[in-house]
């Protein structure tokens, strides 16, 4: 039977039957054949060894695409876990899958992994990666794999996950086979460990099991892999650059914020200099709410159990909430992790007309949910948040200039803060469990689409990963060295109107519900501002600095002169500080500059006597400058994007 493949460039070529996917790119060039380390046929993809038995559009995944990078991470995996097993002796191994930049592989060895380990692993990655062994795969049953894995307990709780049912088909687990090694997995993998060209194994942590602390700790080893040794190397320095970015180690140097073992893992506390950041940061989105027409409200942190059976969080989102707690005649209360069903009650507190609509709410919220303590991460995966959230009711025809709106905000917002690379995500109607009209849905998605294109962001379309009550987009930033954040998300909402019964009255006096559209700015203002810290390396721009000038007098004697500066720079709204330290003047300058505060105006005789500073900004300094003109300069320089 001949099988038909539409290629990239809309030409139709037909194959026998069994064909591979090589043989494929082969009839298209051979230098595409040579880069190929896997192949798609309607979005599907395969080895490029593996015979064909269907036929569909077709396409050659190259090693320096993202999809190909992700084969070759996949690859290096298995190759970290075939180097494991052969120098330890017992061991067992769990899963490994490739992930952003990089991949890494869980363990049991009886104990953690030693920097000699990694060195030693590493070294016999690099002889399975010369031996060239070829990857092969091969379809087993259940029965057959729980044989194949009878000393690896983590790898049959895998199999047994995946067990057919009765009468299913028993071709169940498919496996990978290198030299000897077999693993179980999905694949697709490169042709052989030879086309493995830069591997690097960078650190290893104790991990639990399924990232469920109630089960066994295991230990997990990361590693990178890149299409060649440049891409590597600037890998390299990227992450060198990030480690100087941290934004928890930054926090605490800048006196931002800190995590106290007392207070519980997943929560922070805030310092002065980090709250005024983080004024800002509110008060910012406060202010553009209020342009784009969003009225506050506010809401408690608990309530009754029953309204998240209502919202359907206890049905659907359990395992992410804090235990309830017996309360008032044994009514059982849950602190919020979300902050929409509120805001529906806010709208059933009367009746609403068509004339209301849109009505648009918003509140900085703060939400508590329980994170696995693996993925806690300072602020950028908390337990306790506060997001601006906004959630707007709107009629059927109100859709699309709502959600044209809602992007036009997310985008005016991040740029703002100085993020000017966008990317998105829109994700649309699952295929089996969903909510709604189709007509509805498919109105949505349009509008969403629309949206983007309209606005000029690039976008993928994640087909069936919408959630079961609306499709959404999901805006992601670049940074400064390149790295690719997600942070608002805007999501139309079917069940919740339908859940709490909400209804207005249309223009012939008939009840409509109303659909409600989510969305988060910001995402969380701790989050954010964790990017934030990375994003600028800890100095912020003017607007946003906690401090954002420091006045320096070079002797005690010009202390007095000094204040009078500092009161000025502060009734003119610049946040600044005096450093009366008994230190010299450099010491005073290399500490403000440490602390990356904008400004420095250091003060003398001669401007004691002309009324002057000297003012050092971006490095540069301007002796003699007059007072007034400054703060003048500092009130310019300092005043917020809008």
């Amino acid at each position: 039977m001949a099988l038909q493949f539409t290629l990239p460039d809309g030409s139709a070529r037909e194959f026998p039957s069994g064909t591979t996917g090589l043989e494929v790119a082969e009839s298209i060039g051979a230098r595409l054949a040579k880069a190929a380390v896997a192949v798609t046929v309607d979005g599907e993809q395969f080895d490029v060894f593996r015979p064909l038995e269907a036929g569909g559009a077709f396409s050659v995944i190259t090693d320096s695409t993202e999809d190909g990078r992700h084969v070759l991470r996949h690859s290096a995996a298995h190759v970290m876990a075939q180097a494991v097993l052969d120098l330890f002796e017992g061991a067992t191994f769990g899963i490994g899958p490739p992930i952003t930049d990089g991949f890494y592989y869980d363990f049991d060895i009886g104990r953690p992994f030693t920097p000699d380990d990694l060195v030693a692993v590493e070294a016999r990655m690099a002889e399975i990666i010369a031996e060239d062994q070829p990857f092969t795969r091969e379809d087993i049953t259940a029965a057959r794999g729980r044989e194949m894995f009878n000393e690896h307990p983590f790898k049959l709780e895998i199999i047994e996950s995946v067990d057919p049912a009765e009468g299913a088909n028993e071709d169940a687990v498919s496996v990978y086979r290198n030299n000897g090694f077999v693993d179980l997995c999905r694949g697709p993998h490169v042709p052989s460990t030879g086309r493995l060209k830069a591997v690097k194994l960078l650190r290893s942590a104790g991990a639990y099991w399924r990232g469920d602390e109630k089960n066994p700790q295991l230990q997990r080893i990361y590693g990178t892999a890149w299409e060649s040794k440049k891409a590597l190397e600037e890998y390299l320095v990227r992450i060198e650059e990030a480690e100087k970015r941290d934004h928890r180690r930054l926090g605490q140097e800048l006196e931002l914020y800190s995590f106290p073992p007392d207070l519980g893992s997943g929560l922070a506390v805030w310092h002065p200099k980090g709250g005024m950041l983080r004024k800002m940061v509110e008060d910012h989105s406060r202010r553009i709410h209020e342009e784009f027409g969003f009225e506050f409200v506010n809401s408690p942190h608990v309530a009754k159990s029953g309204l998240w059976q209502t919202s359907g969080h206890l049905d659907f989102y359990a395992e992410n909430m804090y235990p309830g707690m017996e309360i008032d005649h044994n009514d059982e209360y849950r602190v919020k992790p979300m902050n929409c069903p509120f805001h529906v009650l806010i709208y059933k507190s009367r009746g609403r007309s068509y004339r209301e609509l849109p009505l648009r709410f918003s509140e900085l919220g703060t939400v508590y949910r329980y994170e696995r303590s693996g993925v806690v991460h300072g602020l950028l995966r908390a337990r306790g948040f506060t997001q601006d959230d906004s959630h707007t009711f709107c009629r059927r025809d109100q859709i699309a200039e709502e959600l044209q709106l809602h992007l036009d905000f997310v985008l005016t917002l991040l740029k703002d803060f100085g993020f000017d690379e966008f990317e998105a995500d829109l994700s649309t109607r699952p295929e089996e469990k969903w909510v709604g009209e189709l007509e509805l849905w498919d109105a949505a998605e349009a509008s969403l689409q629309d949206a983007l294109e309209i606005a000029g962001v690039p976008y993928k379309i994640a087909g069936g990963e919408g959630a079961f009550y609306g499709p959404k987009i999901d805006v992601h930033v670049k940074d400064a060295i390149g790295r690719r954040w997600q942070m608002s998300t805007i999501q139309v909402d079917f069940s919740l109107p339908e859940r709490f019964g909400m209804e207005y009255t249309t223009s012939t006096n008939d009840r409509d519900r109303p659909v409600m559209i989510h969305c988060a700015k910001l995402g969380s203002v701790e989050r954010f501002i964790g990017v934030l810290v990375e994003h600028y390396a800890g100095a912020f721009p003017c607007w946003l600095a906690p401090v954002q000038a420091t006045v320096v007098p070079v002797a005690d004697r010009h202390n007095d002169y000094g204040a009078e500066v500092v009161a000025e720079l502060r009734s003119a709204g610049i946040r600044a500080d005096l450093d009366d330290h008994d230190d010299t003047v450099g010491e005073k300058i290399r500490r403000a500059v440490t602390r990356k505060h904008p400004a420095v105006l250091v003060v003398g005789d001669d401007d004691v006597e002309a009324s002057s500073v000297g003012l050092r900004v971006d490095g540069e300094e301007t002796r003699g400058v007059p007072r007034a003109e400054a703060i003048r300069r500092l009130v310019e320089r300092c005043a917020p994007p809008r």
